[in-house]
Order: C-alpha cells, then structure tokens, then sequence
C-alpha cells in the first residue's frame, strides 16, 4: 500500500483505541504527515458508543483514508453522533464526508448476507458477497475481519475496490465454513 508514501502503511482496529489512545492517535498523525495511507477498523459498536473511546475516534478521523465496520458498527457511530440516518448508504455517505486531511476517504460497510457498501467522493457503490447455502455456514466469528483482510490484500497491490471487495468476500466465505478463525490449505483466489 506504499502509493501515497514510502514505507509501511497501516491498518489499526478500534479494540486498540481502549489499550493505547495515545497510540492510535501519534500513528494517525504519523501516517497523514508521511503521506502514509491510514486504515482503521471500528471492530465493535461499543468502541464508538463509549464516550472515551468515541472521543479518539473522532479526534482521528480526519487522518482515515478507509474505514471500515459493520452494519451494527456503522449504525451505532451514527446513533452515538447524534444523527438522525439509519439508512447504512446514508450513514455511509455521511461518513466518508466527515472532515478529512488530504485525499477523500473510502468507507467500507459489510452487511452479512447482504452486499457491502462502499462510500467514496458522494457516490455509494454496492458489491456483492458470496452467499452460501445455510448448511456451509459453520461459524461467522471472524468474517468482518477475514473481509477487511482480503480487501487489504487488493489494496496493497494497487487493485480498484471491486477487485478489493470481491477480495474480501472471498476471504469471508471461507472463513464462515470452519470452526474457529482458521485456514486450511491453499486459497482458490487469484487478483483478475
């Protein structure tokens, strides 16, 4: 992901906003003075819905080029903000317009079942995911973040956002038909 500057770019979830807010808050800054792009995981809607911990996530949310969530997650930022949309491509609109140093930022919103929505520039963009018979569904702990893994691995090879959502719903699908957040073998994916 090393386009907007030279070295490591990085991704942080917001589970890591209640151990170290400092921390979030200097690789912020860091990476928007560097030109590094920044990525953040809200991770759990108690992470925007706690004052504390919300307080950080709006103090860096204009050093955020991608964020991504939940339906869950996007909904409680919206509540937590005191805004009036439940609609999740509003939300998401209303998201990707908040304040932001630099470029416009990418907001990334998966749905489960249903398709995932993306924000960027004022436009909304759905993408599908891959949907399973129910009998394949083992256990989902672990597909939003097997998701933003997947997505990240297009966007670090300079791939557009469908390429880094098909990327992601991939990853999903199988991590959702096995116990626990593992992987066995060898993907059957490959970047077009």
């Amino acid at each position: 992901m090393g386009r907007r500057g030279e070295g490591a770019d990085l991704l942080l979830r917001g589970f890591f906003v209640t151990v170290s807010p400092e921390s979030i808050e200097l690789v912020s800054k860091h990476c928007n003075e560097k030109g590094k792009t920044y990525c953040f995981n809200l991770a759990a809607p108690f992470i925007v819905e706690v004052p504390p911990f919300k307080e950080v996530v709006d103090k860096t949310m204009p050093c955020i080029d991608y964020l991504f969530g939940n339906e869950t997650e996007a909904a409680a930022f919206a509540k937590s903000s005191g805004w009036q949309e439940t609609d999740l491509k509003e939300i998401a609109l209303k998201l990707a317009a908040l304040p932001k140093e630099g470029a416009s930022r990418t907001v990334v919103i998966s749905q489960g079942a249903d398709p995932t929505i993306v924000a960027k520039d004022g436009t909304v963009t759905e993408y599908p995911i891959i949907a399973l018979p129910k009998e394949k569904l083992v256990d989902t702990n672990g597909a939003g973040d097997s998701y933003v893994g997947g997505f990240l691995a297009g966007l670090c090879q300079g791939k557009p956002v469908a390429e880094c959502c098909r990327a992601g719903a991939y990853a999903a699908s199988v991590i959702v038909q096995t116990s626990g957040c593992q992987f066995e073998g060898k993907p059957d994916f490959a970047f077009a």
